[in-house]
């Protein structure tokens, strides 16, 4: 069988790695930049951070910011009318997902102008040219966009969330500067990395898993349950953990996908404004008893890098109970709540399963499900 792994070109590490940017962006030769940002970003003064750096290396920029926490269609329309009327040729995206899908949705149109209905590139997208370049920022520790080939778009209209998978959408550069995220409040701090912690697992257990993307997976749930509780605490060596945790994780899942919990969390997000860190954190160890039954021994490996002792004296119950108890552990410590209690109505509950059993991220579940699944899924967490 052929595999395929796809990873950013570049990637700088470390506390105080912005500072490659600028060097980055001459040596390339682009002329003027779009900085892709959202508005809470600027007011904190966490995108001045990379702006300031700009201007002192008289790198002329355009600054966007017109980002939603789920981006949307029109945020996307927005600003590829402001890239191509600032006459902008390459993007820096400093943000979470948010920023970052919002960035890669505009390079690839830009290049790609017969793409330009933006519903056009859901599920593995039909384009033939590389997205603009774009050098990625996160400030949070969680979505791992910078080094995934994917990004998520919400349709109000339809209220539905929709993936597009498109290798020519990766970044060039990936710069995961841990002094971006130490501003990060508690709750984002726990959503985003236990959002990373689902891309892991999901990962691992995915039916497209391989050797190769074991290799990430399992590093990264190992990094990611030691580093949480103390980024949430706004530990240095907790930022630092998660921000290489998180990028660990989507080195792998960007390669072989997801399953049911994202797709369950998608449709959250799109309908209720939901978290979406928060969605896939509660969801997680629910899912992860639904798949317990098509996970051969990786459960086992999972309650071992989260620190479970005597894994191999255990039966396959009992490790297979320890990893999801783990996790269960580590979501109550960071304070994600353990249901959906004031989120999901139960009225919606039809609508919802329908969008998530159609959602792209399903289909690599280890299990197989049902609508039904689905709903039933849902009714538990009530």
């Amino acid at each position: 069988m052929v595999q395929r792994f796809v990873l950013n070109e570049t990637s700088y590490h470390g506390a105080g790695s912005i500072s490659v940017i600028a060097d980055e962006i001459k040596a390339r030769g682009f002329n003027k930049v779009f900085v892709c940002t959202d508005p809470s970003l600027l007011k904190f003064k966490v995108a001045t951070k990379v702006t300031d750096l700009l201007e002192k290396a008289n790198i002329d920029y355009f600054l966007y910011s017109n980002v939603k926490p789920n981006p949307t269609i029109e945020n996307v329309q927005t600003g590829v009318k402001a890239f191509i009327d600032n006459k902008t040729d390459c993007i820096v995206a400093i943000g979470g997902g948010s920023s970052m899908d919002t960035a890669k949705a505009i390079g690839i149109i830009i290049n790609n102008p017969e793409n330009k209905d933006v519903r056009s590139l859901e599920g593995v997208s039909p384009t033939t040219k590389k997205c603009v370049p774009i050098i990625a920022v996160p400030t949070t520790a969680g979505t791992a966009a910078e080094v995934t080939i994917n990004y998520v778009i919400t349709d109000p209209e339809k209220q539905r969330k929709f993936v597009c998978v498109d290798p020519k959408d990766i970044p060039v550069i990936a710069v995961v500067d841990s002094e971006m995220m130490s501003s990060m409040p508690k709750g984002l701090t726990a959503a985003t990395g236990m959002d990373a912690l689902t891309h892991a697992i999901e990962g691992y257990i995915t039916k497209g898993a391989w050797e190769l993307s074991d290799m990430f997976h399992i590093k990264a749930i190992e990094i990611i349950s030691r580093s949480l509780r103390a980024a949430v605490n706004n530990e240095k060596e907790g930022r630092e953990g998660m921000a290489l945790g998180q990028y660990v994780a989507g080195m792998g899942f960007s390669n072989v996908g997801l399953g049911v919990d994202h797709s369950m969390a998608h449709p959250l997000s799109a309908f209720y404004d939901t978290p979406h860190g928060v969605a896939c954190a509660i969801l997680l160890p629910t899912i992860m008893e639904f798949n317990r039954d098509f996970t051969g021994t990786k459960y086992r490996e999972i309650a071992r890098v989260m620190g479970v002792k005597n894994v191999d004296s255990m039966s396959q119950d009992e490790y297979r109970d320890a990893a999801i108890n783990a996790v269960k552990k580590l979501s109550i410590d960071v304070g994600i709540p353990q249901n959906l209690k004031g989120i999901l109505k139960e009225e919606d509950i039809d609508f919802l399963s329908e969008s998530a059993f159609n959602d792209a991220c399903r289909p690599g579940n280890p299990r197989d499900c049902t609508k039904q699944d689905i709903v039933d899924i849902y009714k538990s967490l009530l």
